[in-house]
């Protein structure tokens, strides 16, 4: 099965050497479940042709909010809407989450309670689990016809389905440890607050749930339920 990586930013360059880009963290976070996978960076421009072009599509996250003036994103709310319509699986993550919600209609913002950061625990589709965060902004209000599938006590719709098209969700299952490091590191100082970063630092140990929500990622693209 073909996916699609529609890469809407990148890792900081620092952290690329030793842990790649953030299309190499899916394609590690969702190997052996026989995918093949092509990016198109549309952060720059680089748009497929159409929606046809791969059997599911997974949306990245960004250091951008859906909300700001880029370029990329009215182009990439337009294709959203064009793979939901024919009926091709969609999956987004942090950014590619917020992203698919307001393209459908729901509303995200910068959320008054401020930054998630590290090893977080989620309620998601019945079961508890521990994802790493790494957001401000919220889906606030979901589109009309979207599912809450996914909370924790910071994010009210930290998962969202929209029936057998498209599944999100706020964490990132393809983080691990060294990369909310290096984001604490080189994008969390003067931007997060440090007692968040200092509270995370303290949760890093823990171990989190991936692996299971790349089971359910793949289930999702190759049974669509």
């Amino acid at each position: 099965m073909k996916i699609g990586i529609l890469q809407t930013g990148h890792a900081p360059d620092a952290l690329r050497a030793a842990l790649g880009d953030y299309p190499d963290m899916f394609v590690r976070l969702l190997a052996g479940h026989g995918f093949d996978f092509t990016t198109w960076d549309v952060e720059n421009m680089d748009f497929p042709h159409s929606p046809q072009a791969a059997e599911g599509w997974l949306i990245t996250g960004s250091k951008h909010g859906v909300y700001e003036d880029h370029p990329f994103i009215p182009p990439l709310e337009a294709f959203i809407r064009d793979a939901v319509a024919a009926d091709i699986p969609v999956v987004g993550i942090c950014f590619g989450h917020q992203v698919i919600a307001r393209a459908l209609g729901g509303r995200v913002e910068k959320f008054r309670g401020g930054w998630s950061v590290g090893p977080t625990r989620y309620r998601i589709e019945g079961r508890t689990c521990t994802l790493n965060a790494w957001h401000q902004d919220q889906v606030v209000i979901p589109p009309e016809g979207a599912e809450t599938v996914g909370h924790s006590d910071f994010c009210a719709h930290a998962a969202l389905r929209y029936g057998d098209r498209a599944f999100s969700l706020q964490p990132h299952p393809e983080y691990g440890r060294a990369m909310i490091e290096g984001l604490m590191a080189h994008r969390g100082p003067g931007v997060v607050p440090e007692d968040r970063l200092a509270d995370a630092r303290a949760r890093l140990d823990q171990t989190t749930d991936s692996p299971a929500m790349a089971e359910r990622i793949a289930r999702f693209f190759t049974e669509r339920r």
